[in-house]
């Protein structure tokens, strides 16, 4: 094996991160294969990088010494890298606009609205779960924009150099049930009526575990869960098998429905980040086409529009 530079970015990951659970979630990948992806590593370069200790992991002498060697490495790549960029979109076929982003049934309309604010300009879409690996593309140059979400109480780590605008100060989160469950005739669920239920949660969603995870402690229910993707879980609730979180904007379908939780205990920030100085004026434009797109979104959800009625929002 030989050392290539998706190793180095998944050491300085390591070490940023102080964990493989949280270097995992900023790179988007499993820790299981980020384990094994650095005992190869090791392995190549013949010593232990990190020491494994309840806390985390921390660079042993070795480890600092390639760390250090690392960072202004991929600090030139990745400037090399957004340069010739730059320079392909000067001569090439147009403007482009790398556009990442967290899921979010706002994403189709908002392309839309920015395909006729912007003609002429290609857009590039990058979805992913983690929105740590988003914002440090961001920051990195390797996209434009991107539009995520945190999780209350699980503060991200923003990268320096980035303008940060705030869609949604805090969106509720919701419960997709099936729609035989016997809480799916309530309009509002309580968690006590869910005591009962096995949970799917995706880990690698930047927070949304820990977030779960505190507001069932302090209902007083420690249930089953299982880690899985988004998709895997909606094919799941539909049959019964488990309950899981979703964003208000879901839509119901004929075999699940979607329901808020009583008291909104959970409750994420939806913002757009870029970098700073990168678009002046023309942010308020992007923010405002992406705001109209959203609450597009959010009048196409029955229980999100009552739930919006109720509290006497737009």
């Amino acid at each position: 094996m030989e050392l290539e530079v998706r190793h180095l970015r998944l050491l300085c990951a390591i070490a940023d991160a102080g964990s493989l659970h949280g270097a995992a979630r900023a790179l988007g990948t499993s820790q299981p294969a980020l384990t094994n992806q650095l005992r190869r590593i090791e392995n190549t370069l013949g010593g232990q990088l990190f020491s494994r200790e309840r806390t985390g992991c921390v660079p042993t002498a070795l480890g600092q010494g390639v760390v250090g060697r690392a960072r202004p490495l991929l600090a030139s790549l990745s400037a090399l890298v957004t340069e010739t960029r730059a320079a392909a979109a000067r001569t090439g076929g147009g403007p482009r606009l790398r556009i990442g982003s967290t899921a979010s049934r706002a994403i189709p309309g908002w392309l839309r609205r920015l395909r006729e604010r912007l003609p002429g300009t290609e857009t590039e879409l990058q979805v992913a779960v983690s929105a740590t690996a988003l914002l440090r593309r961001v920051a990195a140059g390797e996209l434009d924009m991107a539009f995520v979400h945190e999780v209350e109480g699980c503060p991200l780590r923003l990268p320096p150099g980035l303008d940060i605008r705030t869609l949604v100060e805090r969106e509720p989160q919701f419960v997709c049930l099936a729609v035989d469950h016997p809480a799916a005739h309530r309009a509002i669920v309580d968690l006590a009526d869910l005591a009962a239920d096995q949970w799917m949660i995706d880990p690698s969603v930047d927070g949304e575990w820990e977030g779960l995870r505190r507001v069932l402690n302090a209902a007083g229910l420690n249930p089953r869960v299982l880690h899985g993707d988004y998709l895997t879980a909606a094919g799941l609730v539909a049959t019964g098998e488990v309950v899981t979180l979703c964003q208000p904007t879901s839509r119901p379908r004929p075999d699940m429905v979607v329901r808020p939780l009583r008291g909104d205990p959970l409750g994420v920030r939806l913002f757009l980040a870029v970098r700073s100085g990168a678009y002046g004026g023309e942010l308020a434009c992007v923010g405002a086409d992406l705001a109209s797109a959203y609450w597009e979104a959010a009048s196409h959800s029955p229980p999100y529009r009552s739930w919006l009625k109720e509290r006497g929002l737009p």
